[in-house]
Protein backbone atom coordinates (compact mmCIF):
# COMPACT_ATOMS: atom_id res chain seq x y z
CA UNK A 1 0.00 0.00 0.00
CA UNK A 2 2.94 2.33 0.63
CA UNK A 3 4.36 1.89 -2.59
CA UNK A 4 1.43 3.13 -3.92
CA UNK A 5 0.78 6.10 -1.88
CA UNK A 6 4.33 6.67 -3.87
CA UNK A 7 3.13 6.32 -7.26
CA UNK A 8 0.34 8.33 -6.46
CA UNK A 9 2.78 11.52 -5.24
CA UNK A 10 4.55 11.47 -8.92
CA UNK A 11 2.53 10.27 -11.37
CA UNK A 12 3.65 12.27 -13.93
CA UNK A 13 7.44 11.78 -13.45
CA UNK A 14 9.01 9.27 -15.52
CA UNK A 15 11.61 8.73 -13.63
CA UNK A 16 10.16 8.37 -10.57
CA UNK A 17 11.46 4.68 -8.81
CA UNK A 18 14.61 4.55 -11.23
CA UNK A 19 17.58 4.54 -9.27
CA UNK A 20 20.56 6.67 -10.44
CA UNK A 21 22.74 3.61 -10.64
CA UNK A 22 20.45 2.07 -13.13
CA UNK A 23 20.32 5.21 -15.30
CA UNK A 24 23.78 5.28 -15.50
CA UNK A 25 24.53 1.25 -15.76
CA UNK A 26 21.59 1.23 -18.79
CA UNK A 27 23.76 4.36 -20.38
CA UNK A 28 27.08 2.76 -20.47
CA UNK A 29 25.51 -0.68 -21.51
CA UNK A 30 24.06 0.90 -24.63
CA UNK A 31 26.47 3.14 -25.79
CA UNK A 32 29.27 2.65 -23.79
CA UNK A 33 32.06 5.75 -22.03
CA UNK A 34 33.92 7.15 -25.24
CA UNK A 35 29.85 7.49 -26.41
CA UNK A 36 28.33 8.28 -23.43
CA UNK A 37 31.26 11.22 -22.83
CA UNK A 38 31.08 12.54 -26.28
CA UNK A 39 27.19 12.96 -25.59
CA UNK A 40 27.57 14.46 -22.14
CA UNK A 41 31.10 15.88 -21.85
CA UNK A 42 31.68 15.64 -18.49
CA UNK A 43 35.02 14.69 -16.77
CA UNK A 44 33.49 11.28 -14.92
CA UNK A 45 32.50 9.76 -18.48
CA UNK A 46 36.08 10.76 -20.32
CA UNK A 47 38.64 10.80 -17.50
CA UNK A 48 39.00 7.05 -16.05
CA UNK A 49 35.43 6.63 -15.88
CA UNK A 50 33.37 4.01 -13.58
CA UNK A 51 30.36 3.49 -12.22
CA UNK A 52 31.19 4.56 -8.74
CA UNK A 53 33.18 7.76 -9.71
CA UNK A 54 30.26 8.83 -11.96
CA UNK A 55 27.53 8.38 -9.39
CA UNK A 56 28.98 10.28 -6.51
CA UNK A 57 29.38 13.92 -9.27
CA UNK A 58 25.91 13.28 -10.61
CA UNK A 59 24.34 12.90 -7.34
CA UNK A 60 26.61 16.53 -6.52
CA UNK A 61 25.76 18.29 -9.88
CA UNK A 62 22.40 19.03 -10.97
CA UNK A 63 22.91 20.18 -14.20
CA UNK A 64 25.08 17.17 -15.07
CA UNK A 65 22.41 14.51 -13.93
CA UNK A 66 19.85 16.46 -15.68
CA UNK A 67 21.62 15.79 -18.89
CA UNK A 68 22.12 12.29 -17.45
CA UNK A 69 18.30 11.64 -16.92
CA UNK A 70 17.47 13.49 -20.53
CA UNK A 71 19.78 11.33 -22.37
CA UNK A 72 18.01 8.18 -20.49
CA UNK A 73 14.71 9.22 -21.09
CA UNK A 74 15.35 9.39 -24.37
CA UNK A 75 17.13 6.99 -25.43
CA UNK A 76 14.38 4.39 -23.83
CA UNK A 77 11.57 6.34 -26.04
CA UNK A 78 13.46 5.40 -28.69
CA UNK A 79 14.14 1.99 -28.66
Amino acid sequence: MEKNKQEQKQPNNPLHGIKLVEIVTFLVENYGWDELGARINIRCFNNNPSIKSSLKFLRKTPWAREKVEALYLQSILNK
